[in-house]
């Protein structure tokens, strides 16, 4: 199995950065592509961003591109999410979930592996 382990979320105001981190543990060798999610209250959880192992290939969602920046470090199992010129619509809890498979997806359906989320609170 593989377990994920998400930190760095907080309480911010507009414009403000955070840094958020994803660890995995476990079998790691099956993770292959990470993509990060998020979910507002009251809101279907969506696509942030996603990263491949390997060639490095990276996907954002619209309402993201230019702000966020999705890195990873095989070496340290880990996966970071850079967010910056934070808005007020950012809030939610962020998931970050892993699969095996080695393209982007960016439906939540098609992860096998998910950390328990982490709050991110933007105020105007």
């Amino acid at each position: 199995q593989v377990q994920l382990v998400e930190s760095g979320g907080g309480l911010v105001q507009a414009g403000d950065s955070l840094r958020l981190s994803c660890v995995a543990s476990g079998r790691t060798l099956r993770i292959i592509t990470v993509g990060w999610f998020r979910q507002a209250p009251g809101k279907a959880r969506e696509f942030v961003a996603a990263i491949t192992k390997g060639s490095g290939e990276e996907a954002y969602a619209d309402s993201v591109t230019g702000r966020f920046t999705i890195s990873r470090d095989n070496a340290k199992n880990t996966v970071v999410l850079q967010m910056n010129s934070l808005k007020p619509e950012d809030t939610a809890i962020y998931y970050c979930a892993a699969d095996q498979r080695t393209y982007i997806m960016t439906l939540d359906s098609t992860y096998d592996y998910w950390g328990q989320g982490t709050q991110v609170t933007v105020s105007s």
